[in-house]
């Protein structure tokens, strides 16, 4: 049975097989990530081992293909994912993300012996793999990017940096977009990149609000020495392997919205019904019922549009983007506001970190800025609405 929207109730009904994806990393998420998320979360842990067990259970390459070790799901089967794995923790879910991105752009844009070289590496989880495209001076404006990869023989030289890029210094491969050629998108090219590449170094562990069971930080190249048989497609090809991967990125972190908003919903509504106020439990009072029911409203249709936009894309729609883009922008919003709202109904205790409210909070702020920023996503929408 396809996945399907059931008429009467407006809710997707998923198959047996996803329900059983689901339940997998619903189980794996309660068992290894949620004793840990606030732990890591304190200490700035990156978590690399529990990860890497994430590998053998087929979430090294959701979306590749089989022979190289993928698991070779649908988008809709990684929204499931990537939501019940955030409902944990979104930095670890957001990760393991981003990880498929670039272990999805080898596997589709690179050769067979490229595909032979890395993917298998990247599904198993033994290598882990960064996606390194936004600079210092160029976020949304990603076509503007600087870092210079010049030819010598059968190697690239590069000189440049990129900048808040997941897992730095510590993933094994780094597909990064470059510049080979004119200014302007024409003119970049996509590399995978060792860690061991010569030149290649790491900057400091940023200090941010939240996402800090992630490392965080710059990429760079000084004289960087990448064999030319590591270009992914032809030389030029680069922006559009780079746009070619975000309708998917956007779905998976409004994906790691929707789980860590759902964990702060469950969390307000256990709590409201033990705290108890004026003589009663805080969730009789009908101002705190109606923030509830909102919240509890917002979140369903968040679900319902990503859930659409997700299919949407596994179906190669035509307004597949402008639904991912959707999706994106909504979902995100939603799940902040929700979260905050969580922390709110907690009062006092929503503020402290053993709560784990706050922490959901800080994590889903940063969701609204990247894979390209909401005001980003406004315009995108509004393109695809005005260019008929």
């Amino acid at each position: 049975m396809d996945t399907l929207v059931d008429s009467a109730t407006g809710q997707f009904e998923l198959n047996e097989d996803q329900l059983a994806i689901q339940d997998m990393a619903r189980a794996f998420a309660a068992d290894r990530v949620a004793p840990n998320a606030l732990a890591w979360d304190r200490e700035k842990h990156f978590p690399a081992d529990v990860i890497r067990e994430t590998g053998p259970l087929g979430m090294g390459g959701i979306y590749v293909r089989e022979d190289v070790g993928g698991s070779g799901l649908k988008r809709l089967d990684a929204v499931l994912i990537f939501e019940a794995l955030s409902a944990a923790c979104p930095a670890f879910s957001a990760f393991i993300s981003i990880h498929n991105m670039g272990t999805w752009m080898i596997d589709l844009f690179g050769n067979e012996e490229q595909r032979l070289r890395f993917v298998p590496k990247l599904t198993s989880m033994e290598w882990l793999a960064s996606y390194c495209l936004t600079e210092p001076n160029s976020g949304s404006d990603a076509a503007a990017l600087k870092t210079r990869a010049v030819r010598d023989g059968d190697e690239y030289v590069l000189n440049g940096a990129k900048q808040f890029i997941s897992g730095a210094g510590d993933s094994d491969v780094y597909v990064t977009m470059v510049r080979t050629g004119e200014d302007g998108p024409k003119g970049i090219s996509a590399v995978a990149i060792p860690k061991d590449a010569p030149g290649l170094s790491f900057g400091a562990n940023e200090f941010k609000m939240g996402w800090n069971a992630q490392s965080t930080r710059q990429v760079i190249f000084d004289n960087c020495r990448v064999p030319v048989a590591n270009r992914l497609g032809e030389e030029g090809d680069g922006f559009k392997i780079a746009m070619g991967g975000l309708d998917g990125g956007r779905l998976n972190i409004a994906a790691c919205s929707l789980g860590g908003a759902q964990s702060a919903l469950d969390k307000a509504v256990a709590y409201a019904s033990e705290r108890k106020a004026f003589g009663k439990a805080i969730n009789q009072f009908q101002a705190l019922q109606f923030k509830l029911a909102d919240m509890e409203t917002d979140l369903s249709a968040a679900r319902m549009l990503l859930y659409t936009a997700a299919s949407k894309l596994d179906r190669k729609a035509h307004d597949a983007s402008k639904w991912s883009a959707m999706a994106k922008r909504f979902v995100t919003d939603v799940g902040f506001d929700v979260a905050n709202d969580a922390l709110q109904i907690h009062g006092g205790y929503g503020y402290l970190h053993d709560y784990g409210i706050e922490k959901i909070v800080r994590d889903l702020r940063v969701h609204q800025i990247l894979e390209g920023t909401n005001e980003i996503m406004r315009v995108i929408i509004a393109r695809h609405m005005t260019s008929h």
